[in-house]
């Protein structure tokens, strides 16, 4: 297939051209950066700076959707927030533009959405069916994915990647939170009890690839594992991994003074459950926490 694919330079993208690469794809990447696109994702990829380069002649099979700006990184001013919301939502309304105006249209896109979507949920299991919540990241979520629904009006199949915690050593979270742990210095996050829903980037790509290829695989999808852990779990396991103690706790008072509304991020989460991939007989080689931890940091 012809694939185009935004936001391929980062983590997911990355591990996704390899595997894409590997069943003889034809990869495309839209990047403000064209220089880093082989290198980041092979050299056989080409490089698309702008979708305006997209002209209605050229075809693509497939378009998957990853770009977004990092959510957690900087103070959630009016203008990040609204950074946010542009490198999401417009960047789709354009790839929706780009698909209207295509001479051929792409059978598929899958799309960007992540976990946040249901809001702070505390211990209750979230599967597919449950509704958007109602704070900045569940907004953001809410309307990125509406925005990507559009295309089904042009015949387009259409897959949401509710994403949860990525896990890889070479980036997201669990990259930034090994040196510390390593150091013996693992933090708990306020009380601990709040769920971190986590999935081994094997699986992720693994899941992409089957929603890509399954047709009758549409609509939202939690692109996490099957056992979410609360934070004081994933502290202990990945202490554990390391070999290392963990007893240091990040009040959420102070996380709340340092980090402002994005501290919700940290202090409060979702028990989400893969319901849709799980009745389509996906078998996770990583269901467990301590297994995908010790596997990453084997490599």
């Amino acid at each position: 297939m012809r694939i185009l694919i935004t936001g391929g330079t980062g983590l997911i993208g990355r591990h996704l051209c390899k595997a894409l690469l590997g069943k003889g794809h034809q990869l495309t990447v839209l990047s403000r950066r064209p220089d880093s696109v082989a290198v980041n994702c092979g050299a056989t990829v080409q490089a698309l700076v702008s979708l305006d380069e997209w002209r209605p002649d050229r075809s693509f099979d497939a378009v998957i959707n990853l770009a977004g700006e990092p959510i957690v990184d900087a103070w959630w001013s009016a203008k990040r927030k609204q950074v946010l919301r542009d490198s999401r939502i417009a960047l789709t309304e354009k790839l929706v533009q780009c698909i209207a105006a295509a001479q051929q249209k792409p059978a598929v896109l899958l799309s960007g959405s992540a976990v946040g979507y249901y809001g702070n949920r505390g211990d209750t299991g979230v599967g597919e069916w449950a509704g958007a919540g109602n704070d900045f990241a569940a907004d953001l979520c809410r309307d990125w994915e509406g925005s990507a629904l559009v295309v089904e009006d042009y015949g387009v199949r259409v897959c949401l990647l509710r994403t949860g915690l990525v896990l890889s050593a070479s980036g997201g979270l669990l990259g930034r939170m090994l040196l510390p742990f390593k150091s013996g210095l693992g933090t708990r996050l306020g009380n601990g009890k709040q769920w971190m829903s986590w999935v081994h980037i094997d699986d992720y790509v693994a899941m992409l690839l089957r929603l890509l290829e399954d047709e009758q695989m549409r609509g939202p999808f939690n692109m996490t594992a099957p056992n979410p852990v609360t934070n004081a779990e994933f502290t202990r396991t990945l202490a554990q991994a390391l070999h290392r103690p963990a007893l240091l706790v990040a009040p959420g008072a102070v996380l709340k003074l340092a980090m402002g509304e994005r501290a919700a991020l940290l202090l409060e989460g979702q028990r989400v459950l893969p319901g849709k991939l799980t009745a389509a007989s996906y078998q996770f080689k990583f269901p467990d926490l301590a297994k995908a931890l010790n596997d990453i940091l084997s490599r």
